[in-house]
This record gives structure tokens, C-alpha cells and sequence, in this order.
């Protein structure tokens, strides 16, 4: 047996700072905890540890430390300067799911990554018939005698218990994705300690929070869909920490900028007859202090505060004490932003705003999976990077779909300045049972009371397309009144996959493939396209199993990828923003095992997108949400003609002939007939009348219609003649108006060879060429040729 003591990390200089509270935060990014060099002790040896080969190699993969994997500080909301990090290599097992301890552990695991992954050097398929066993030996340092000791996990999935030196450490754990703690003092030894954890995870074959994981094979594979391999066990860091027996547990911050103050909940065990404070600082600076009960909302002053922005996610220093008498018994140091999340109507819409103003939210749907390590990010500065991504990409939003990630996660965004909507992790597809029910309930108040003192986090999405669902109005409410400093979002994908809406929250939410839709707001409700894009491409070399990928669109080329990809952008901007659209969540970041529509591939390898083309598009559709949000007007009632403005064809006008559509060249001595075949009434659009149709003059109640693209002069009564009928006006160069297909914004009216056309930027087809597209899409609306 090989005692593994505890080594004492680069935390020393924390202590001998002045300014605590702001160094705390600063460091954040550098501090480790004492780490375990080695593993524990086995019955039997077991071989020496290596890690699996991955399936596909990411930039972090070999830079992951044998011994001392994610070193960082794991709870950067609530920071005490001891700790110690358990995650490294232990000893493991696997049993029937019924089965008690095995005698031996024959395997070792590199903790906190999960079975199925390569970064955990087993890497095999886990079912509902088995039981997962860790065990590895600490010891505690001498300097944190006479204090209580925490055992910490950021999340196991998904059923854990937990033994030291042989005894139970509280009760049976269960939930994926929320952390939980054993205070463990009391079943300590003075020399050698022994934890020995268990984890049983049935994934869809349970009825638990699952997300996406599905029981598979952990090699690349054919198929999966959008569903992908399962992630059993421990999945973040495990880590012990000294405190006082009356300690604080947890910090709940709501900002407060309009009346320039912080409120504030200081949660405690064994707190009784104890009071809290709060001191708010930035750069040493002390902003303001307050003292308040322990367990009740009290505020601190923030006079004039800086407001954390997307553009300027600037972060106050917070640290609480917790007094006995006048005496500071526990103290530990946070971080929080100055910003408010509501909706307002804006111009007759319902928008969400941020401190008051509206921003439009353009984001991207994040899986959080890795081929490397499927759950965990290889390293920390692997989990920075994707959203490092997003802002170099200008976005101002991510949506954390269907998994909760690590605290540090939500550390990066709240100080990249990224905004977070936060989807609760959904049961199987199945109607759930009342016990999945009382289990997903309590493990969502848990997942929101983690991560509710978090700037970034602006938006809990309940449900997504109708999986699991039930009480979609009930749970809705709840959540609000659980959390009512945030936007609630009852059901992503209303109008999806036999979603039911709750038809309450603050969210009216439809997912378009490709987009970006027709999605309006509510008189309660702002709309927002929650899922849109999914435009793929595979890149050679960079494919999680060759040749099995699948997008919503496969593109020919990264030109094309690029021109479609803007081109979505743009006709959001342009023609459904200033029609009450009031964010966006492309799909996807990046590649995930078979889908391949990500903006970079699985491996973080390449970006297949044009960075400063794309932040520019995203910087362009922000800024105009910033400024007047009045789509253009065309005069309805009367008669006009629309003539080409493509340098060389200005003498050509918009006419139908046999039923077609074309342009015409038409001039003074043209005769009556061509004039009046090039001549159309505007009325309100026939299927929304924020937008228009173009009657013809000679024939009253035929309209300028796109049928396969092409563009006829028709007649008809049903919802979809209507919609192909419909066209929004967008603001064109000099004057001139551009005309996108209601029910396809991204799609414009084009001449082409005279012909016209529904054309698409990036789009395959010979009328979809880029050259001229922006001169051949912009019309100029001219007085009648035939009065």
C-alpha cells in the first residue's frame, strides 16, 4: 500500500496579498489547488495508466497532466485560498449495476473524465447494467487541522455514493448536472484516507436528465443523428476543502443597477446567530459594504455602476464575510456584473433589453462535447476557447444546449462577455413518469441556485422541441418565480416536432431549418428563432467517422458555406429584426461526432468560416438593432413599376408575359400593352401585412408569385399562394428597395437573363451567382408606366 500525501500548490502568494478580494478574482484563471501525485492502492496492482487514443485529436489532447488534470480552481463564484484537487489517476472498476464493492480494482481511470472517453484511459461502451467504482487514498494536510473538511464534486452522472475509510459520506446523489458535498470530517483517519465512489448511469434507459447522451458504441460510427455517445460518471473535478464549522455555502447576487445597489443572500451551515458581510471593490477599491442576517436579502451599495455589457463585461470584486459578534469566521471571495434582462416593447414589439435597451442576441447552439474527452473539455483553456470563439466570430450569445457545463464555464462567459441561455438538460423523449418528474424538478432548482449569481446567464430554457414534455405551463411559472431577475423560455421549438407551448414566458421561441423564418412576437412574448442554419461542410482529415456525416445543408464549398452563412445573417438584419425578430441561435459552433454544420469542425482544428466576414455580419446585425428598427415602406394603394438598377440595364422594368415574369427594356415609345404588363399595384401583404404584394394592372387579382423558385404572375386563395406572394422590403443602395420572399427572407426577388428569380446568397444555383447579386436583387420604384 502507497500513502499519496497531498502537495501543496502555488496558492501560498494568495495569502500575502493586501487587496484579497481583488486578487481572488484576477487569479482566478492561475491558481491551482494541492494536487495528488499519484494513485491510490489496489488489491491487486493494476498495469500502469495511458490514455486511449481519440478518435480525433483536438489542439488540448496531449497537453492534459497525467497527475493533475484541470487544475484551476473550480468554483470561482465562491473561492476559498485552501483546497486540494483530487482529480488524477484512480482506481477503478466496473460491476453488474446490483452489485456491492469489488473486492479488486484491476483498471485505473484519469478523474474527471468520463468511462466512454479516451482522456480516461478506459474508453468503452457503459450500459444501465453496470456500476462504475473509483477509489483512490489522500491525505489531509497538518495545516488545516481543527477546520471541517468538504468533499466537493462539480457533477457526477448520474446515481452516486459516496464512502470514506468504509463509512457512507451522507446520503446517495442523485443528478448529472448539478454539483453536490459531504462535509466528511468525522469519518477522517489522522494518516491515510480512502474514498471509494460509486456511479450508476443508466442514460435513456432511466428516466433522468439525460440530454443528448444515448448508450452507443464509443467508436466512431455511422448514424447517431443528433443524438451522440453517452458520458457515465464522473465528469468534473472532485476536490476537498477546509472550513470553519459555521461556514458560508453558497452566494445569490442580483443586480440592482437602477437603484445603484447589489442584493444580496448569504447562505450558511451553522450559521445561527452569525451575520454576513458584504463588501463590493474594484483595483482595492472599496465600492460599498453592507451587513445583513444570514439567509434574508440584503443590499450593498453600488453608486454609479459600471454596466456589464457584452461589449464591456466589466466585473466587481465581492467578498462576504460571516461575523460572529465582531469576529470574521468564514470569508470568501466573488465576482459579479452590474446588469438587468427584462422586456420592454421597442417600437410596438415586445424585445428583451439589457439595462434597458435593446440588444439583438445573435448566438450559437453549443453541445459542450469533445471527441477527446465527450463531456469534459480537455483543459481549462480548452473550455475558454469556444467561447473565445464566439466573440471572435461577433457573437454576443450562446446557447448552452440541453447540458449544464462547469462553473468555470460560466466564469469565461461572464468575463469574455457572452450571453447565456441556459437550457435545463431533458429527460428521454418519452412522456416522463411522476418519479422522472419529482427527480428533474429538484435537480433544475438545484442546477438554477449553482449558477443564479451569474451576469452572463440571461435566459432558462425549460424544454426544448417537446422531449420529455409536460406542464410546460406550470414549470414556466415556477422557474420565474424561482428566478425572476431572468427571462424564461418554456418551450424552444414550439412550432417543432409536436412541441406543446406553454404559451407563457417571456419567449415566443420557433427553430427553422435553414431560416431564418417567419417567427413574429406576442403581445406578451418577444420571438426569437432558438434553433436556425445547420449549413454543413466536411472537412477532409477533420471528421469524426469519414464520409457519415449530415447537415441540414450540405454546401459544396467554404465560398459557398460563407455566402450562405452571411447571407442569413444579413437577411435576419435586414428584413426579420425590424419585423419584431429579437435574437437568433445558428446551429452550431462546431461539429459534433456525425454532424457536421458546425462553424468549426469537431476537433477545434479548423474554422470554416471567414472570422472577420462573419464579425462583421454579426457586428453589422447588433449595431442596427442599436439604431432604428423601422423596416423600409413601400406606398400601398398605388401603382408603380420596378425597374433594374444594374449599371448596363437601367432601362429594363419588371413584366409579365404569358404568365412568366421577366424584364423588359420600355421606354416612351413602347406600346400600351408592355406598358401595362409592367406596371403593378402595391397592397399590404397577403400574408403578413408588415410586408407587400404586387398586383398586376391588367389582371386585378393576380400577384407576382415564386413558385420553385421561379417567378410567375398568378392567382390563388390558399396559406401557402399567400406566403409565395408576400414580399418584405429591405433598404437598398441609392434609394432603391430590395425584395426578400416572406416565407424565405433570405431569398430575394433577382433578374437573371432577364428571367426573375428567387435567388440565394451562397444558393447552388446558376441564378444564385454572387456577381451582381446585390445589384441584380435592388429595384428601383418608379412612377407607373401605364397610369
Amino acid at each position: 500500500m502507497r500513502e499519496v500525501p497531498l502537495r501543496r500548490g502555488p496558492l501560498a502568494w494568495l495569502r500575502h496579498r493586501a487587496r484579497w478580494a481583488t486578487t481572488a478574482l484576477a487569479a482566478l484563471t492561475l491558481i491551482a489547488g494541492t494536487a495528488l501525485t499519484a494513485t491510490g492502492t489496489a488489491a491487486a496492482a493494476p498495469q500502469a495508466w495511458t490514455p486511449k487514443p481519440s478518435p480525433m485529436t483536438t489542439p488540448w489532447t496531449n497537453q492534459v497532466p497525467t497527475d493533475n488534470p484541470l487544475p484551476e480552481y473550480p468554483r470561482p463564484q465562491l473561492t476559498r485560498p485552501d483546497w486540494a484537487n483530487l482529480n488524477g489517476i484512480w482506481d477503478f472498476a466496473v460491476t453488474p449495476a446490483d452489485a456491492g464493492q469489488p473486492a479488486s480494482f484491476t483498471e485505473q481511470i484519469r478523474v474527471p473524465f468520463v468511462a466512454e472517453s479516451a482522456l480516461s484511459g478506459i474508453q468503452r461502451k457503459i450500459t444501465q447494467n453496470d456500476k462504475l467504482w473509483y477509489k483512490r487514498t489522500f491525505t489531509v494536510p497538518s495545516g488545516w487541522n481543527g477546520r471541517r473538511v468538504q468533499l466537493h464534486f462539480g457533477a457526477s452522472d448520474w446515481r452516486t455514493t459516496v464512502w470514506v475509510n468504509g463509512r457512507q459520506a451522507g446520503a446517495t446523489h442523485s443528478g448529472g448536472f448539478d454539483a453536490f458535498s459531504y462535509d466528511i470530517t468525522d469519518l477522517l483517519n489522522s494518516g491515510t484516507n480512502t474514498v471509494v465512489v460509486s456511479v450508476w448511469d443508466p442514460t435513456e434507459t432511466g428516466g433522468q436528465a439525460v440530454g443528448k447522451q444515448r448508450i452507443r458504441d464509443v467508436a466512431p460510427h455511422p448514424g447517431g443523428g443528433i443524438f451522440y455517445t453517452a458520458a457515465s460518471g464522473i465528469w468534473q473535478t472532485v476536490w476537498l476543502e477546509p472550513t470553519a464549522s459555521a461556514r458560508i455555502t453558497r452566494l445569490d447576487m442580483v443586480p440592482d443597477p437602477v437603484n445603484n445597489r447589489l442584493k444580496v443572500t448569504v447562505r450558511g451551515s451553522g450559521t445561527s446567530g452569525h451575520q454576513a458581510r458584504v463588501t463590493v471593490s474594484t483595483g482595492g477599491t472599496t465600492i460599498g459594504t453592507a451587513t445583513g442576517a444570514v439567509g434574508a436579502e440584503f443590499t450593498v451599495p453600488v453608486p454609479d455602476p459600471r454596466l456589464w455589457t457584452p461589449d464591456d463585461p466589466f466585473l466587481y470584486d465581492v467578498k462576504a464575510e460571516l461575523l460572529s459578534g465582531a469576529t470574521v469566521v468564514d470569508s470568501v471571495g466573488s465576482y459579479t456584473g452590474m446588469r438587468t434582462i427584462s422586456l420592454a416593447s421597442i417600437g410596438g414589439y415586445q424585445r428583451p433589453v439589457l439595462n434597458g435597451k435593446f440588444v439583438f442576441q445573435t448566438g450559437t447552439l453549443d453541445q459542450g462535447y469533445w471527441p477527446d474527452g465527450i463531456y469534459t473539455a480537455p483543459t481549462d483553456a480548452a473550455l475558454r476557447h469556444d467561447l473565445q470563439k464566439h466573440k471572435d466570430l461577433g457573437f454576443n450569445m450562446v446557447r448552452k444546449h440541453i447540458k449544464v457545463e462547469p462553473q468555470r464555464w460560466f466564469y469565461w462567459a461572464d468575463r469574455l462577455g457572452l450571453l447565456v441561455w441556459q437550457d435545463m438538460p431533458s429527460m428521454d423523449l418519452r412522456t416522463p413518469d411522476s418519479a422522472a418528474r419529482v427527480q428533474w424538478e429538484a435537480e433544475y432548482d438545484r442546477v438554477i441556485d449553482q449558477h443564479r449569481s451569474s451576469p452572463s446567464l440571461v435566459v432558462w430554457v425549460n424544454q426544448n422541441e417537446g422531449w420529455g414534455q409536460y406542464d410546460q405551463a406550470r414549470i414556466a411559472n415556477e422557474v420565474k418565480a424561482y428566478d425572476p431577475s431572468r427571462l424564461v423560455d418554456n418551450m424552444s421549438g414550439i412550432n417543432c416536432c409536436g412541441a406543446v407551448d406553454g404559451g407563457n414566458g417571456d419567449l415566443l421561441d420557433h427553430h427553422v431549418y435553414v431560416g431564418p423564418g417567419t417567427t413574429v412576437p406576442s403581445p406578451t412574448r418577444a420571438a426569437v428563432l432558438g434553433e436556425f442554419g445547420g449549413l454543413g461542410y466536411k472537412v477532409p482529415g477533420h471528421e469524426w467517422y469519414p464520409g457519415g456525416g449530415f447537415s441540414y445543408e450540405d454546401q459544396p464549398d467554404l465560398a459557398h458555406l460563407n455566402n450562405r452563412f452571411v447571407g442569413l445573417l444579413d437577411a435576419i438584419r435586414e428584413v426579420r429584426m425590424p419585423r419584431g425578430l429579437s435574437a437568433s441561435v445558428y446551429t452550431e459552433i462546431t461539429d459534433v461526432e456525425n454532424e457536421a454544420n458546425g462553424l468549426l469542425t469537431y476537433d477545434r482544428q479548423v474554422v470554416k468560416v471567414d472570422e472577420a466576414r462573419v464579425r462583421a455580419a454579426n457586428r453589422a446585425l447588433i449595431d442596427a438593432s442599436q439604431g432604428s428598427t423601422t423596416p423600409a415602406t413601400l406606398p400601398t394603394g398605388q401603382y408603380r413599376s420596378l425597374r433594374v438598377t444594374t449599371p448596363g440595364y437601367t432601362d429594363r422594368y419588371v413584366r409579365h408575359r404569358d404568365g412568366a415574369v421577366f424584364t423588359e427594356v420600355v421606354g416612351s415609345g413602347s406600346d400600351a400593352l408592355l406598358k401595362n404588363d409592367a406596371t403593378w399595384k402595391i397592397v399590404p401583404g397577403l400574408a403578413n401585412n408588415t410586408c407587400y404584394s404586387f398586383e398586376s394592372r391588367n389582371y386585378p387579382g393576380e400577384y407576382l408569385r415564386h413558385r420553385d423558385y421561379r417567378v410567375y404572375k398568378e392567382s390563388g386563395n390558399t396559406d401557402l399562394f399567400r406566403a409565395d406572394a408576400t414580399f418584405c422590403a429591405v433598404r437598398g443602395a441609392n434609394g432603391g428597395i430590395r425584395l426578400s420572399a416572406y416565407n424565405f427572407p433570405e431569398q430575394y426577388l433577382r433578374h437573371y437573363n432577364a428571367e426573375l428569380w428567387l435567388a440565394t446568397p451562397g444558393g447552388t444555383h446558376i441564378y444564385d451567382n454572387p456577381a451582381l447579386f446585390t445589384e441584380d436583387t435592388t429595384w428601383s420604384m418608379e412612377a407607373p408606366l401605364a397610369p
